[in-house]
Order: structure tokens, then C-alpha cells, then sequence
């Protein structure tokens, strides 16, 4: 499909058809990334996140599956706010997605909150690029505010209903539990958070607590290796809960701030 530029549908219809000398050496160097660990998304530069299309380099992290719990999880807070009658709704929620990389969580977010401000940040320039195109071509860019920071920082002045990410939780002694494509081409900054796998978190939990409004939600994807420590840091704010995915393992953690 990728060498040929069509869809599954033309393949199938079309078994006679013969490739090229160009499109069969174009076929070959594929393979040949492939099979030196060059993860598929990058050769292609497309990954499906939420139904949507995404442009994927080897400056952001191939968004995951399991990533859209993230996604349900702030759905089903904000239906449930909703029908608790609490005077923020749909038509005031501003949300800001922290390490946005490829843009996937935002525009999920964007796309079902259609009267949300949304924010963005990451720390890569590079990054950045690759999620305004994301959202360019799925004509969000007038409804997604991005701005290139260290997690929180320029935002003191700012208050949110959510705040959202997907950070670094890997530690650097899981290294070798990890896939080899991932530890080999994906961006290191967006994996690996340092010795333990926290400290990302330990520094984004305070910086939430001041930019979000009172009873204002924090949702973070994990690992099983951190929910522990993680549920220790969140000790002192409300409602905590653990969203299991989809093979039961701990992917996602919310709490709300002190009402």
C-alpha cells in the first residue's frame, strides 16, 4: 500500500498487477528498514490514533492504542461533571495537553469537545512541527493553542479545567524490558524519564496543582512498574482512580484538586 500509494481494497482487486523496477527497488529499501528495526510508522510517517490520520516522524512517539484511554477517561469525566450540574461544561472547559508530541492526545480532544480552548505544549521544536501539521490537516489548528515549553512553565497565569499527558514514566533500569525498535529509534526524551520512571511526574504533579481550578482534573497515562508511586504523589488531592487497559494492566491514573 505504501509503495504502490493505494488502499488495501486496490490490492485485493488487483492481484495481476506487477510492480514496477522502480516501485520493486522502492519495495526493497522498505524492507530493508524494516527489517533493521526502523519501526513501520516512521518508514511510512502515518499512524492511526482516535480514528484520525497522523503524521509520525522520528522526532515525536509513535502514538499508542492504549494512549486512548487517556482520551475515555477525560470523556467520561467531563459526562459525569456534566450531569453533577458542576458550573463548568462543555462551553467553558479549557483543557491543556502536556508533551503533546505528535499532537495525538489534543486533537482527540479537540475533536470531541467542540467547544473546548485546547492547549498544547511540548519542549521539542521539532515535535511541535509535526503536531501543527497534525492538526492542519484535520483543520484543528484554529481550535488548538500550541506553545513550546517545559511542561507547565509559562503558564502560571493560566487556569484549566484538565490537565492532560502523556509523559515520559520509563525508567532507565527498565531499559531492557523494553522493545528494541522503541529503545532504538524513538525519541528518548519521550520514554525514558530518568533513573526511576518518575520523575516527570513528580515535577508535573505540583505544576498541575497550580494551574488547574478548584476540582479541576489531572490525567496521566502510566505503567504498571509506577502506579504505586504514583497513587504516593497523588496522595493528597481527591477522587483518585486507575483505569485499567484493555489487558488489565494500569494505564491510566486521574485525581481531581482539592475542591
Amino acid at each position: 500500500m505504501f509503495t504502490l500509494g493505494c488502499d488495501r481494497a486496490y490490492l485485493y482487486a488487483h492481484p495481476e498487477r506487477q510492480l514496477a523496477p522502480d516501485e520493486r527497488a522502492r519495495y526493497d529499501a522498505v524492507l530493508a528498514e524494516r527489517a533493521r528495526g526502523v519501526p513501520a510508522q516512521y518508514i511510512t510517517g502515518h499512524q492511526e490514533f482516535w480514528g484520525m490520520d497522523l503524521i509520525v516522524t522520528p522526532a515525536v512517539l509513535i502514538p499508542r492504542p492504549e494512549t486512548e484511554h487517556v482520551v475515555e477517561t477525560v470523556l467520561e469525566l467531563v459526562k459525569t461533571e456534566r450531569g453533577a450540574g458542576h458550573e463548568h461544561s462543555l462551553n467553558t472547559i479549557r483543557v491543556v495537553d502536556v508533551g503533546t508530541g505528535s499532537g495525538s492526545l489534543a486533537l482527540a480532544l479537540a475533536t470531541e469537545l467542540p467547544q473546548a480552548e485546547i492547549f498544547a505544549t511540548d519542549i521539542s521544536s521539532a515535535a511541535l512541527e509535526v503536531a501543527r501539521a497534525n492538526a492542519a490537516r484535520h483543520q484543528l489548528d484554529s481550535r488548538i493553542h500550541f506553545r513550546e515549553a517545559d511542561l507547565l512553565t509559562g503558564f502560571e497565569n493560566d487556569f484549566f479545567e484538565f490537565v492532560v499527558s502523556n509523559p515520559p514514566y520509563v525508567g532507565e533500569s527498565e531499559q531492557d524490558e523494553v522493545q528494541l525498535e522503541v529503545r532504538k529509534f524513538e525519541p528518548r526524551k519521550a520514554v525514558f524519564a530518568g533513573p526511576t520512571g518518575l520523575e516527570i511526574i513528580a515535577r508535573l504533579i505540583p505544576e498541575a496543582c497550580a494551574v488547574l481550578r478548584r476540582g479541576g482534573w489531572l490525567v496521566m497515562e502510566i505503567s504498571r512498574t509506577i502506579v504505586d508511586d504514583a497513587k504516593q504523589l497523588l496522595r493528597e488531592w481527591e477522587e483518585m482512580r486507575v483505569v485499567n487497559d484493555l489487558q488489565g494492566i494500569p494505564r491510566v491514573i486521574a485525581a481531581r484538586k482539592r475542591t
